[in-house]
């Protein structure tokens, strides 16, 4: 999943700065920069290796490449590779870090729905 291959992917190049709201209904490859929020409910995002988001985002699926500052809310998955650099809490219910990924906040674990939860004695 390092560069979209489906047609069904928007493309943020690098050149491109995005201030304010961004939302959609498509997976998303941000590579520039983006400020504000990023709302993609049922859709993945990608950070690549030169993407700098300063935002909320709430997605799918997140995997970050570059740089994100702010909280990351997706409802499967956020993947962390070696390159990212990640300042801000992250809530999901799976999530995979490389080593020599760059983290600083909180990360909080859902429970998958539809699953009871463990039960303590």
């Amino acid at each position: 999943m390092d560069t979209p291959k489906s047609g069904e992917f928007a493309h943020i190049g690098k050149s491109v700065v995005i201030k304010g709201e961004l939302s959609g209904s498509e997976d998303l490859y941000v590579d520039g920069q983006v400020e504000g929020t990023i709302e993609l409910r049922n859709n993945s995002l990608i950070v690549g290796p030169n993407g700098n988001v300063k935002a909320n985002v709430s997605a799918k699926g997140v995997v970050v490449q570059g740089k994100v500052e702010g909280t990351v809310n997706a409802t499967e998955r956020v993947e962390l590779r070696k390159s990212a650099v990640v300042n801000g809490d992250v809530i999901t219910q799976r999530i995979s870090m490389e080593e020599g990924a760059f983290f600083k906040g909180k990360i909080d674990i859902q429970k998958e729905p539809g699953k009871a939860a463990p039960v303590a004695s």
